[in-house]
Formats: structure tokens, C-alpha cells, sequence
């Protein structure tokens, strides 16, 4: 009997245009299951088996993400080890390719959990330069790494990037002109090449290269004379390509159901996953704003930054995460975020947290509800937080008499201050904060927009009281997980009301 030749192609639709493209950097940002990361493994197959010298490294944010079951390593083990002279090394998480003349190329696997790591990469050349989940990276990152992607191979250097929309990220910043006003990629515009040089945190852009360069000429003209290259060297082409989940056929002959799965999320998440909409859905009931939450991650300064606090979200081993932020002011500048925390875990994170930051105990507050009642007896002095306790009172700014306002409870009074005072853009959540990993998904930023979907009012009682929609009602809408971010992020607000009144636990 012959050989048996195992084929590998793309398929037609997303896959097809992507791989087809000549841009020097490519951004696949399309909904979910189209096949985006195989596409981005699928790419540098035109080039590593058969000329000498050419690399690459596909990046994600974190080693975790690279070896989740079904991620990236798994994925280049259905596509690589049935091609004849590779053999993967798991320990270094790279691929190495021999040729015909005994030479090896590679393929690796790497992180970038923070800003710092990039500088692990000063000197490298990289002919072939992935990221996968463009949306987890920073854009300081994102064109560091692209500072090394160099080539003496003879294959003009390259950048593929895969993302799911998100609307809230420097990503739709970058490709805006290829979506529409509906949030939709536009037809005729998907795969089609724009060009484009930074100036500090400028871009200028153009639909080729002499039209880019006409606009940068005043600080490019002096740089190319001096360098002795072209104008091409310095202005880049790029494209986005868009596609369906319609476009993967194998994954619907394969896991048809996984259709159902994204139907089952809410709109925002569906528009989003399913149909790959890069624009954002309002309510009238949100708590936060979306405008107004966005303005937390752009606010460049901060009052009161004196006063230091810490807030923590408690939950031991189970679904919850134990989430713990330290304030300076509304403005947090650390977060630690726990899977499965025991009990000794959460005492030694916070008192290592106040101790680094000099925060005194009574500027501590801990959700005391359920598992966080422990904390009492550790940390003399911190507040414990009862959400479903009595309302506090405030001072009317019109009487100047003392009131209660109108809410169901000490947590919906304390959200929807949160939420007034979002809107007032009195808090900041700091980039470092912000651009951590929640988990092997997003963001802590990506995770915060999404929990801010699930903070919604509710129907105001028969007594006329404020309500927020009940906690088993935000999971739903969060796939069964708690909103841990935020009410960590909403217990900030107790200290507004405390300098008011000495009232001991709340």
C-alpha cells in the first residue's frame, strides 16, 4: 500500500482571505469558532519548511493560556505533527522544522504577562510574529514586539493577530475604518490594505504608501536620508479580515451545538461572539454607564490620592474569585486576584497589601458576608461589610439635615453612589490594574466592562425603595460566576459615607 498523505488546507471564507493577504500586519477579529487561532498556526507553514532561517513566535498573555486543553499547544498538535521531518519540543513549547539541507526552524510559543516581559525580547529577530487574542496585550506591546520583527531570510517580515470584538479596546482603535456605524465589518472593506506610520501616539494614515508618507514627511524625510533605506521600511501596510461562524464547517459537523452555547448569552455577549458586532448595546437600567465606565480606564488624574484604602471581595475554595484592591483616593493602583483561597491566604494577602502600602486597619473593608466573617478576628479594626444591611444615612446637601435615602439595602445604596460617582468621573482604574490577566480569558479591564453589564436596577419595591436585580440574577448573566470585581470596586464607596459618621461596622 502507498504512503498515507495527510492534507492540510484552509477553508474557504475567513480562512482563505486571511492566509491570502500580503499586508505586513494582519488582524483577524472575527466572531467566535470561525477557526482563527488555526488559521494563525496554518500561516507560517508557507515558509518554515522550506526556507533556511525563517522563525517565529505566536504569543499569547499567559503560559496557562498557552497550555489550556483546546489552546494553543493542543491546537499545533492537531495541525503540526502529522507533517513529515517535525517533531515538537513540549518543554520550550516550540516546534522545530527540519529541511532538506539538515537545518532547523523553529516555531515557539510564548508569553507576555506584563509590560516588563517584552524586554526579554531586545535583540531578537523574528521573521514571523503571532498574537493570539490581540485584545489580552497592550498596544506598548503589541509595537515593542514589532520593533523586532526583522527578517534576513529573504521573506519580507510579518505580523498575524487574532482577536473576538471588543469594543472597549486600542484594538477597535486601530482597525475603526474597516467597521461600520452598525458595529458590523464592512463588506467591500474586509481583507482590504490601508498604510499607516506612528509619531509618538499618533497615527497617520493613508491608502498607500506615498499617501502616508506626504503627511510624514516632516520627521520621515530626515530619518530615511539618514538611514540610507526607503520610505517602505517605515510605513506599514495592514489589513483586518472579518468572517462567520458559518465559515468553520468542520467545527458545525463536528460540535453543532456550540451554536446553542452562544445563543445562550446575553445580547451584548451575543452581538459580540456570535455575530461579531464591534459596537456596544445601552440600557437604560445599567448602574454604570458605559461612557462613564470607559472614562475610569482614560482618567489621567485623581484627587485625594493621600488617602489609601483596601477593599476585598472574599470567597474561599469554590467558583468565586478573592479579589483585593488597594485605592489610593478612587484611584486603584494594585489588585491581587486568588483562585480557591483558604482562609490564611486571604489574611497573609491583605495584611502583605496594607503593610506594602501603609494602610492602616480601619481603611480596610472586607465583604463580611458568609466566608468573609472569619476576617474579624485576624485584622483588628478592619471594617466588615454586610450588604444586606440597613441603609446609612447621609446629609441632604439641600437641608443639611441628616436622611436615609431610598434603597433596599446598604449594597444597592452603595452601588448606585458608585455608580453617580462613576458618571461624575471620580474614579480611575490605573493601566498597570487594568491590563492584568482575571483569568485565561480577560483582561481585568475586559472582565470589569463585563461585569458591568450584570449591575442593573430593578423594580422599586412596594415601599418605594431602590432595588438592584438579585446576585442569582447576575450570574445568570455571567455564566454562573459572581460579580467579584465590582463589588470589590463598589465597597470603595463606604469610605465616602464613614468620615460622615462614626457608626462602627457597617
Amino acid at each position: 500500500m502507498g504512503e498515507t498523505i495527510n492534507c492540510i488546507r484552509p477553508q474557504k471564507g475567513y480562512q482563505m482571505k486571511a492566509l491570502a493577504s500580503k499586508a505586513d500586519i494582519l488582524i483577524g477579529g472575527a466572531a467566535a469558532g470561525v477557526g482563527k487561532t488555526y488559521c494563525l498556526l496554518l500561516d507560517p507553514l508557507k515558509h518554515i519548511s522550506k526556507v533556511p532561517g525563517f522563525g517565529g513566535v505566536v504569543f499569547r498573555r499567559t503560559t496557562t493560556q498557552v497550555k489550556n486543553e483546546g489552546g494553543l499547544w493542543d491546537t499545533s498538535m492537531i495541525l503540526y505533527s502529522g507533517l513529515p521531518n517535525v517533531r515538537p519540543r513540549e518543554s520550550s513549547l516550540e516546534w522545530l522544522f527540519e529541511l532538506e539541507d539538515n537545518r532547523v526552524n523553529k516555531i515557539r510559543f510564548a508569553h507576555l504577562e506584563h509590560e516588563k516581559n517584552v524586554l526579554d525580547w531586545q535583540g531578537s529577530q523574528m521573521a514571523f510574529i503571532g498574537f493570539d487574542e490581540l485584545t489580552h496585550f497592550t498596544e506598548h506591546m503589541f509595537f515593542y514586539l514589532l520593533s523586532r520583527n526583522r527578517s534576513v531570510c529573504g521573506v519580507r517580515p510579518y505580523v498575524r493577530a487574532t482577536c473576538n470584538p471588543d469594543p472597549e479596546s486600542w484594538v477597535y482603535k486601530l482597525i475603526e475604518w474597516w467597521i461600520g456605524e452598525d458595529g458590523f465589518p464592512i463588506a467591500e472593506r474586509n481583507g482590504a490594505v490601508r498604510y499607516f506610520t506612528k509619531k509618538g501616539s499618533h497615527y497617520i494614515w493613508g491608502d498607500s504608501v506615498d499617501e502616508v508618507y506626504e503627511q510624514s514627511a516632516f520627521f520621515l524625510a530626515d530619518i530615511i536620508r539618514e538611514s540610507d533605506l526607503k520610505k517602505e521600511h517605515f510605513i506599514k501596510s495592514i489589513s483586518f479580515v472579518s468572517g462567520s461562524i458559518y465559515d468553520n464547517k468542520r467545527l458545525l459537523e463536528h460540535d453543532p451545538s456550540y451554536l446553542g452555547n452562544l445563543l445562550a448569552q446575553d445580547e451584548q455577549t451575543q452581538l459580540q461572539l456570535f455575530k461579531g458586532n464591534w459596537k456596544f448595546v445601552p440600557s437604560d437600567l445599567d448602574i454604570y454607564k458605559y461612557p462613564d465606565f470607559m472614562g475610569v480606564f482614560n482618567n489621567v488624574y485623581q484627587t485625594r490620592t493621600a488617602d489609601r484604602y483596601i477593599t476585598a471581595d472574599i470567597a474561599l475554595e469554590g467558583s468565586n474569585k478573592f479579589v483585593v484592591g488597594y485605592w489610593e483616593g478612587k484611584s486603584l493602583e494594585d489588585i491581587d486576584i486568588i483562585d480557591k483561597s483558604k482562609g490564611n491566604e486571604v489574611i497573609n494577602t491583605i495584611v502583605t497589601m496594607a503593610q506594602q502600602y501603609k494602610v492602616p486597619n480601619k481603611n480596610i473593608v472586607y465583604d463580611s458576608d458568609g466566608v468573609g466573617g472569619f476576617i474579624d478576628g485576624f485584622i483588628i479594626g478592619a471594617v466588615p461589610f454586610h450588604g444586606g444591611g440597613a441603609v446609612l444615612p447621609i446629609k441632604d446637601p439641600i437641608s443639611g439635615k441628616t436622611i436615609k435615602e431610598d434603597y433596599f439595602n446598604l449594597k444597592t445604596q452603595l452601588y448606585y453612589r458608585s455608580g453617580y460617582a462613576v458618571s461624575k468621573g471620580e474614579y480611575r482604574i490605573s493601566e498597570q490594574v487594568s491590563m492584568q490577566m482575571y483569568d485565561d480569558k480577560m483582561t481585568v479591564r475586559q472582565r470589569f466592562l463585563h461585569e458591568r453589564k450584570a449591575i442593573k436596577k430593578d423594580k422599586v419595591d412596594s415601599d418605594g425603595k431602590k432595588r438592584i436585580i438579585p446576585k442569582e440574577q447576575m450570574k445568570i448573566m455571567l455564566n454562573n460566576q459572581s460579580p467579584d470585581l465590582l463589588d470589590m470596586f463598589m465597597m470603595r464607596e463606604l469610605f465616602e459615607l464613614k468620615p460622615r459618621f462614626d457608626l462602627g461596622a457597617y
